[in-house]
């Protein structure tokens, strides 16, 4: 279980056009010392998980004053000394990374560090104000994995200038890069933001839902192949982030994270289908782990919807069963 604390806006130089950190983390103040720990041990009275570790999310962590980041570390510190937590995480831009920071870090308690890519196009970088490129965050994913930090790489598509092709090579350069985890966020249009203005003005246009899925699965499965653990996929719903709060337009889902699993799930059917000339057949029943079965399925069954029409099959079962990979299927 990672504990969140968020750090709203610290530390960040730039505006970039998507970003409304009041919005994204929820919090619009600074929290107290008091407030913290509050936190912290509220989540630690709830918690059964034998890890825990504290994160430090929002703005740029290692940007902003050295007092300031080491009064945020003490205090984490101080939970990994009484052993109640493990240890600690953070994110920051990778622009804001040498070796000395890297030092700094470590003496803290500090083993993963998350660094908001978000593209590896330089011109993509570049229409999103940015302030840094490529090169950048592959000098910094560097640093961070010979000092022996847990590497994330978050990353977000359809941003401006983004196209399909960008964004599978920006997969591909993160994948080389080998971090241990990364985060796939579809760009929203939240309020009070310059994309809003894009936006309301017809410069931008989001990616539509179904388009986002599909991207997305094709990301996981690229991730997946390459034994990188996709921790998060589409912001984390919350009173802001929701179709009634901030979010003016865009591909926001409750259940986005789910979508695009069943989506995976449903391309490697199809192709198995077409492999092996499943067409014209009565039933079908397909075997799965139980934790699958909501992922064959579809949202309101629209994988096997689409999958008896494609093929022409008349009813296809799906049978919950220990101890299968992925799907057996059986005519």
């Amino acid at each position: 279980m990672v504990i969140p604390v968020f750090v709203p806006h610290k530390g960040c130089p730039f505006d970039c056009i998507y970003c409304n950190q009041k919005t994204i983390s929820g919090q619009a103040g600074e929290a107290g010392e008091a407030d913290i720990r509050k936190t912290i041990e509220e989540y630690l009275q709830t918690s059964r998980e034998a890890f825990v570790e504290i994160g430090f999310y929002g703005g740029s962590f290692t940007g902003i004053p050295k007092e300031e980041q080491q009064w945020y570390l003490e205090i984490g510190a101080s939970y990994i000394k009484s052993g109640k937590v493990k240890q600690l995480r953070l994110s920051t831009r990778p622009d804001y990374i040498d070796y000395d920071i890297l030092d700094f870090l470590s003496g803290y308690g500090v083993k993963t560090i998350e660094l908001g890519a978000q593209s590896l196009d330089n011109q993509v970088l570049n229409f999103s104000n940015r302030g840094h490129d490529m090169e950048t965050v592959v000098k910094a994913s560097r640093m961070i994995r010979e000092k022996g930090f847990s590497l994330g790489i978050q990353t977000m598509i359809g941003l401006p200038g983004d196209t399909l092709e960008k964004t599978l090579n920006t997969a591909r350069a993160v994948i080389a890069i080998v971090p241990d985890i990364v985060r796939i966020y579809p760009t929203l249009v939240i309020r009070d933001t310059f994309l809003q203005k894009m936006y309301e003005s017809g410069k931008y246009t989001p990616l539509s839902l179904e388009e986002a899925v599909d991207i997305s699965a094709r990301l996981l499965e690229l991730y997946e192949e390459n034994n990188i653990n996709v921790i998060r996929i589409g912001l984390q719903p919350t009173e802001n982030i929701s179709e009634t709060g901030d979010v003016v337009a865009g591909p926001f889902h409750p259940a986005f994270r789910q979508l695009v699993q069943a989506r995976l799930m449903r391309n490697r059917l199809e192709k198995y289908f077409r492999e092996n000339g499943l067409f014209n057949i009565k039933e079908i029943n397909i075997e799965c782990s139980p934790q699958n079965v909501s992922n064959i399925i579809g949202q309101k069954r629209e994988n096997l919807r689409k999958i008896m029409n494609e093929f022409n099959i008349g009813n296809i079962r799906v049978t919950a069963k220990d101890k299968v990979d992925l799907f057996n299927v059986k005519t």
